[in-house]
């Protein structure tokens, strides 16, 4: 399946408070090494693959959701630039379509969403994902939908998908989230345990 769940699956949780993401520099003044410190974090786990488990889907779907009930596995595979860029595979089940692409910018991280066919063609709706818009912490990274992205969605009719926002959280040793949220729409994470390696997945598609 290509990531189009992806793109429908989003924050909320606006149920009677409203799911608000904290903002990523919240803490205080903006640092502007987080973004390196977030990519250092990550690179660590170069090589090695993680479970995870979905801990927020919301609300819930009527029809039959694509991630339940499936294996999900991250592989910190793409690790040749570790400073500049990191390419993550994101296996369900015997899903290999999709890889996260996060490159360092020169004012800070960008992520993007490689989906293949199982021969190695590009999906019609991918690299969508966005620039953050500002420092972020060291453990938290939020990416607006970017403008490229806005098009390609438009073009495939998937307005719902207009103002997405995705995220990611990173705790050396102990936990990745991702997450992608929509303004009064779905809440989507996924949480892998950093703490336990398991068995490295196949390859991505369309990978050399």
């Amino acid at each position: 399946m290509n990531l189009k769940p992806f793109s429908v699956v989003l924050c909320a949780l606006a149920t009677a408070g409203a799911f608000v993401s904290t903002p990523a520099n919240a803490a205080g003044t903006a640092d502007p090494a987080a973004a390196d410190q977030f990519m250092a974090t990550l690179a660590s786990h170069c090589g090695q693959a993680f479970a995870g488990r979905i801990i927020n889907n919301l609300p819930a779907s009527t029809t039959p959701d694509a991630f339940e009930g499936k294996a999900l596995v991250m592989h910190v595979r793409g690790c040749d630039t570790p400073e500049r860029e990191l390419r993550v595979p994101f296996h369900v089940g015997d899903d290999h379509s999709r890889t996260w692409v996060l490159t360092r910018t020169a004012s800070g991280l960008r992520l993007k969403h490689d989906h293949r066919h199982e021969d190695g063609t590009p999906d019609a709706v991918t690299m969508y994902g966005g620039d953050t818009a500002d420092s972020g912490t060291a453990a938290r990274q939020v990416f607006p939908v970017d403008a490229e992205s806005v098009a390609m969605f438009t073009r495939d009719g998937m307005n719902a998908s207009l103002n997405n926002a995705w995220a990611m959280e990173v705790e050396q040793g102990k936990r990745f989230v991702y997450e992608l949220s929509r303004p009064g729409g779905r809440l989507f994470q996924v949480e892998f345990d950093l703490s336990t390696p398991v068995a490295l997945p196949p390859a991505p598609w369309g990978s050399q």
